[in-house]
């Protein structure tokens, strides 16, 4: 038969499992501690950047590249062919307005101006000549048509001879004939040369004119040789540093061939250039920042040029401050174009933190721990990042890369 259990052996089985079930709660509280504490890592305040968010503007930037020149760069050039016979000054040196640079040699020059002259002189002659010929052309025209007029006036009497004396059977029809004939040749002669007389007389202005027109134009061409011989005295016209010189003493030197750079170093421009990705982005007004070393010089966008050239779109900036003391001519200098500001916004200095991505996850300093927190990024540049969410102003947040401690939500920060 079964045998009935005692209340006294029912409680003690009761008792006993409780006491395991609080014992593996107990044991399973103590291993979850020790868990916790495994995945709390440790970091050195030492090796990590902090900045403090604040309220702020935020503009988002585009990177380029740019090159500091000169605002204004003369590019001195040979007006004529000839050789190089002395340099007065060498690259790098400050001239005044005035100074000669270089002389060169002219002989070749001068000889082709006194060539010229002589040909503008035997233009000039043939001009009276031509006149004279002229002249004497309408003079031999009119007497032949005097002449022409008297002999017509001679045949007119002979005719009228010639029919009286048919009348009285002194000529026949026959000599009358003749006679028509001869005075209608010589009345058709006189009409010719009055057509010719005319022709004269209006070809004189037209060919005398075209002469003078060809004398003008050797004129021209001797004054103009004469003004390149004047500026073969390559003086500096302004002060300035020359920024080039062909020193070549003895070089033969073509009409139009460079021969120095003058530069006014007392101001300066930039010479942008970017991917033509950004060329919608890209307008003539819009702001930009120029990074010069650690100095953020700003100005704006004045020309972009129109040709586009292995994927690279090229622009001119003018600055607000041109004449900076850390601007050096050929000096290569980041640009970054302003595209969009904000103003207000919870902003924090940009860092390696900051990989690009709109919602990302950073470490916020709480008392010695750094707790991850999911922010929202906006605009940003090369300062600052905007923050949409997630961090308030005031917050200590760590812009260091924390990549490898991604796994962590918590990172005790310890002062040494």
């Amino acid at each position: 038969m079964d045998k009935e259990i005692s209340q006294n052996l029912i409680n003690q089985r009761k008792s006993k499992k409780w006491f395991i079930g609080l014992s593996l709660m107990f044991a399973l509280l103590v291993l979850l501690y020790f868990f916790r504490n495994s995945l709390q890592s440790s970091l050195e305040a030492s090796k990590i950047r902090t900045a403090v968010a604040e309220i702020g503007s935020v503009e988002n930037t585009l990177t380029a590249s740019g090159e500091v020149i000169p605002a204004f760069e003369q590019s001195i050039t040979s007006p004529i062919k000839a050789s190089i016979k002395k340099v007065f000054f060498s690259t790098g040196a400050a001239v005044k307005a005035g100074q000669p640079i270089m002389d060169l040699d002219k002989s070749l020059t001068l000889i082709e101006l006194e060539k010229l002259k002589d040909q503008l002189a035997l233009k000039q002659n043939s001009i009276g000549k031509l006149k004279m010929d002229l002249d004497k052309k309408i003079y031999d025209s009119d007497i032949s048509d005097k002449i022409k007029s008297l002999t017509i006036n001679r045949l007119k009497a002979d005719l009228e001879d010639t029919k009286r004396l048919q009348k009285v059977g002194g000529r026949t029809q026959e000599d009358v004939t003749k006679a028509e004939n001869i005075l209608k040749i010589a009345e058709l002669e006189k009409a010719q040369l009055e057509n010719e007389l005319n022709y004269h007389r209006k070809s004189v202005g037209a060919n005398v004119r075209e002469s003078e027109l060809n004398a003008q134009i050797e004129s021209k061409n001797l004054k103009e040789l004469q003004h390149k011989i004047t500026m073969a005295d390559i003086v500096a016209d302004r002060a300035g540093v020359l920024t080039w010189v062909n020193d070549k003493i003895g070089s033969a030197v073509n009409e139009g061939e460079m021969l120095a750079k003058l530069a006014d170093l007392g101001s300066f421009r930039v010479e942008g250039s970017c991917s033509d990705t950004y060329s919608d982005q890209l307008k003539v007004g819009i702001p930009v920042i120029v990074k010069v070393n650690e100095i953020s010089l700003r100005g704006i966008v004045v020309q972009i040029k129109p040709s586009v050239a292995n994927g690279i779109v090229q622009f001119s900036i003018a600055l607000d401050d041109n004449k900076h003391a850390s601007l050096r001519p050929n000096m290569k200098v980041e640009v970054f174009i302003v595209t969009n500001r904000i103003a207000n916004a919870v902003r924090v200095a940009n860092g390696p933190a900051f990989n690009g991505k709109r919602k990302t996850s950073v470490f916020v300093l709480e008392k010695g721990i750094a707790k991850r927190r999911e922010v929202e990024i906006g605009l940003s540049n090369f300062d600052y990042v905007e923050i949409k969410s997630g961090i308030q102003a005031g917050e200590k947040v760590i812009i260091s890369d924390l990549s490898q401690y991604e796994h962590l939500q918590e990172i005790k920060i310890e002062q040494r």
